[in-house]
């Protein structure tokens, strides 16, 4: 038999284990910051449906409803991307509904 270069199954083996390791410690820090990461979308959200609402009101001197801004182009979802539906109270400012929202 010629003596080919190569890896042998132990050593193949050892690396499926390092990088099995590797995958345990950094799965769970992934999926922890995958709340934050919801949470921050949801706020930038918020701030560009109040730039939204700013722009209606100027072209429509009221304000709208979510549903306004949403049929009429200005916005592409009534949510944030954790789904909680988006409200405007009568004041123009805009904020998650108070039903779905969750303690912190």
């Amino acid at each position: 038999m010629k003596n080919e270069a190569g890896f042998t199954l132990i050593e193949m083996m050892i690396v499926l284990l390092i990088i099995s390791v590797l995958m345990l410690i950094a799965l769970p820090s992934m999926a922890k910051n995958n709340a934050i990461v919801k949470s921050l979308g949801c706020e930038a959200t918020i701030d560009l449906v109040q730039g939204q609402v700013g722009a209606y009101e100027a072209e429509h001197n009221r304000l709208p409803t979510i549903n306004e801004l949403y049929t009429k182009g200005y916005i592409d979802t009534e949510e944030c991307p954790d789904k909680q539906p988006l409200l405007i109270d009568s004041e123009g400012k805009v904020s998650i509904s108070k039903e779905e929202e969750t303690p912190e």
